[in-house]
């Protein structure tokens, strides 16, 4: 049987976190989808299209395992049974993180008993990493050399063309 695995976010923008993600995850399953969900409760920073963009750009010489797609709407669990998923790929960067992703991987195998969760924790040096630190580097003055740290040089190239700073 095939192992497909789905690693959904909003990717807004996308982290060296993300990418260690997909990273493990194309090591994992025969095929991984990068899903790049719409978060009505989220303000988008980038653009769906330049969230994907920006996740293909980091996966250029990736794994060939891998392809990107965006979802605007629906359940994530839904569209994992329509793809023939076998996994949701999660991180856990600390306990908060946990005790929001244990319902949501409760309710997801209720409603898809055949698709199992699969959590990874990053490395230390990727814990405190979020799309949401990323962006609130970008308004402070001298923003550019914390978030070309946190972000794949593509991924910077398409944040600093938004902020206006290219």
């Amino acid at each position: 049987m095939k192992r497909i695995g789905i690693y959904a976010g909003s990717f807004d923008p996308p982290t060296n976190g993300h990418l260690w993600m997909i990273e493990q995850g194309a090591r994992l399953f025969d095929e991984l989808v990068v899903l790049v969900a719409a978060n009505p409760d989220k303000k988008s920073f980038l653009t769906e299209r330049q969230r994907q963009e920006a996740l293909r750009g980091m996966l250029v010489n990736g794994p060939a395992n891998v392809r990107v797609e965006g979802m605007n709407s629906g359940f994530l669990v839904d569209y994992a049974v329509r793809m023939g998923a076998t996994h949701l790929l999660r991180g856990i960067r600390n306990a908060t993180d946990l005790e929001y992703e244990k319902p949501m991987a409760r309710m997801n195998a209720r409603m898809a008993p055949t698709i199992q969760t699969l959590f990874l924790v990053p490395p230390p040096e990727l814990e405190g990493l979020s799309s949401s630190f990323v962006r609130g580097f970008t308004g402070v003055a001298g923003w550019q050399r914390w978030v070309k740290a946190c972000v794949p040089q593509n991924v910077f190239n398409i944040i600093a063309q938004v902020k206006g700073s290219v």
